[in-house]
């Protein structure tokens, strides 16, 4: 059927709605004041209780709220809304708009779409497509494949179709839905083909059938194409965060960051929305991979800047080895000359040799501070700064770094060259580190990536190694309540030299934490302490403040870290191609998972795992090599 009157077209919006906390962020009073311009009636559906500010937000929009239990996902959210109204009721209406909080916008006024869509003879229509597979993934779909369907993020129903019994039967036929794999499989997977073999007519706003072979998702996938070409009004909150093997495996990870590019440089919606709900509910390494958040700056030429005043900064600096004043003083000078220096160590001894040592440091302020010899870089920067934190804007924060329990000491002096040369390469390079602070009001911390050369190179992927449960009961502590995942990546600065945003360290210096919290020294642990734990938490204060972390390296540094980066790689697809034979990244992860020994975990008797042992203990040391073995516990 046609509505060809666009005036008089009388229309229900039932608005599905879930937070786990109640708390309504800025996108969705966004979106329904654009589209509360297109309905009659709003009905918002929430799967469980609305915090008081989150409803004062909805009901500006309508009073018409129903609070459920959390069960059935939003798919038994429409069922109870249109039950809540009745079929008779239903009736009266010549569209019923099923929609839900996981889209953002509007790009472009909805009322176009409305008015396009009502010239055309349907009986349903979304607003995008999937494609479907020639599979199931669920093992759960009646047709054993997953059909070419209408996304019910934003489905509209025709009157046509509302009085009609094989709609009404649909919907009081309903199972219990209590999964994701249960909603796709019983609803909307299936919806579009059930009712398009019953004779409904259904439809799409945005027609992607030219993007049909090139993925089978395109609104995740191409979305700035579907905005920038095919004026789709929407995107998918899920976009930033969602698992990013599903970009990898197609394309080479420029969705999301093409998508956020656009937004914010060529429309009039304000990112602001996304990085305050992103923030709220995702995990960190999600999102910094979906958005690639990598900043590689110029070591020979300024980023441009607008900013108008200049921001206040400071360099914080733990001082502890004497015979390394002068490698921190060497890249301390990098700073701007107008930055304030303050300088932590653990004796009226050693202030007198390090204020010797920066004496006329080129006009800058120098404030060397006695704190006790606990906690080390970790306890110089949550309580003995703390109180000329709020001082300043940014914060370059450092320590000298020296990691002789690694040998040949080769390897750890290499980990502080990663750390330094990344945070404080020259001064253009600073300068342009502290542009991108400006420029990017929510970057609250910025780091370099985790090392990858010697025995470091088992921290990739194993970010937290033994330190998780710390973090997370810390994190309680703390007040940090941000999504922290074992199986995820904190994006940490692993060194503690790195940029911060006072601002973003709140839930740290607003803490009880005191010297007591930490052991004295010498603590005998090369990792497992709560030093450990507290630098690995620093990106979830930051996020749970509202900012977010990054990864930064010079543009000369980078040069290697590709360099190593692909010999890594190289390495370890030629052995698996090698052994296994040319396949997919997923294969030969599922191939490595399934694996049941690796030569270390091999027994004693082995001579050939017997010389890779004494390898080793020889290349680490034998001290390192038996706290490997605790740290990935079961390998003997």
């Amino acid at each position: 059927m046609k509505l060809e009157n666009c005036d008089n077209i009388k229309r229900l919006g039932i608005y599905f709605f879930f937070d786990p906390d109640g708390i309504v962020d800025g996108y969705i009073p966004y979106f329904l004041a654009d589209l509360v311009k297109n309905l009659n009636e709003l009905m918002i559906v929430s799967n469980g209780p609305i915090g008081v500010e989150g409803r004062k937000k909805l009901e500006a929009f309508t009073s018409n709220i129903l609070e459920r239990d959390n069960k059935g996902l939003d798919v038994w959210a429409y069922k109870e809304g249109l039950q809540s109204y009745g079929w008779d009721a239903l009736v009266d209406f010549d569209e019923v708009v099923l929609l839900n909080y996981t889209i953002m916008g509007p790009l472009y006024p909805l009322s176009e779409m409305f008015n396009t869509m009502a010239t055309r003879d349907l009986d349903f229509w979304g607003i995008t497509k999937h494609h479907g597979l020639d599979f199931d993934p669920y093992g759960k779909c009646k047709y054993h494949l997953i059909p070419e369907h209408i996304q019910t993020g934003f489905m509209v129903i025709r009157s046509s179709m509302l009085q009609s019994t094989e709609f009404q039967k649909y919907w009081e036929d309903m199972p219990e839905i209590e999964s994701y794999a249960d909603s796709i499989c019983n609803h909307e997977a299936i919806f579009t083909k059930d009712f398009n073999d019953k004779g409904f007519k259904s439809d799409v706003y945005v027609n992607t059938e030219d993007l049909k072979e090139f993925a089978e998702y395109p609104l995740m996938i191409y979305p700035k194409e579907l905005i920038a070409k095919k004026h789709c009004p929407i995107f998918k909150r899920k976009t930033f965060y969602n698992y990013y093997s599903e970009y990898l495996d197609v394309t080479c990870g420029q969705a999301c960051y093409e998508l956020f590019k656009y937004l914010r440089e060529e429309s009039s919606y304000d990112v602001d929305l996304i990085w305050e709900t992103i923030l709220r509910t995702a995990n960190m390494a999600d999102i910094k991979d979906r958005m690639q958040l990598n900043y590689i700056l110029p070591t020979e030429a300024l980023l441009p800047t607008i900013c108008k005043e200049k921001p206040r900064i400071a360099i914080f600096m733990h001082l502890y080895f004497l015979d390394l004043i002068e490698y921190c003083k060497r890249y301390a000078d990098m700073m701007p000359v107008e930055a304030d220096v303050y300088i932590t160590t653990n004796s009226e001894e050693k202030k007198i040799k390090i204020e010797q040592g920066f004496k006329d440091f080129n006009g800058r302020k120098v404030t060397v501070i006695v704190i006790p010899n606990r906690g080390r870089d970790v306890s110089s920067l949550l309580l003995g700064l703390k109180p000329y934190a709020s001082s300043y804007d940014i914060v370059c924060y450092v320590h000298d770094k020296k990691a002789t329990q690694v040998t040949p000491y080769l390897i750890g002096e290499s980990f502080s060259y990663q750390c330094f040369e990344n945070v404080l390469h020259n001064r253009i390079f600073v300068e342009n580190i502290i542009t991108t602070f400006v420029q990017n009001p929510r970057l609250g911390l910025l780091a370099p990536p985790p090392p990858i050369h010697g025995i470091y190179s088992i921290t990739l992927g194993n970010e937290w190694l033994i330190n998780f449960d710390n973090s997370k009961a810390l994190a309680t502590r703390f007040g940090i309540r941000v999504n922290m995942d074992r199986e995820k990546q904190p994006v940490a600065p692993l060194g503690t030299i790195f940029w911060l945003r006072p601002k973003a360290f709140q839930s740290f210096y607003e803490s009880d934490l005191s010297y007591e919290d930490f052991p004295e020294e010498p603590t005998g642990e090369i990792d497992g302490n709560i030093m450990h734990a507290i630098e690995r938490l620093y990106p979830y204060g930051a996020q749970q403040a509202g900012y977010y972390s990054a990864w930064v390296q010079n543009d000369v540094y980078t040069k290697m870290h590709l360099t190593n980066l692909n010999k890594m790689l190289g390495d370890v697809n030629r052995t698996m191609v090698q052994k296994f034979g040319p396949s997919t990244r997923y294969t030969h992860m599922s191939i490595i998972r399934e694996a049941k020994t690796s030569l270390i975990s091999l027994p004693y008797r082995n001579p050939r795992v017997n010389r890779l042992k004494s390898l080793l203990k020889k290349v680490v040391g034998e001290r390192n090599y038996f706290k490997l073995k605790r740290i990935y516990k079961g390998l003997e």
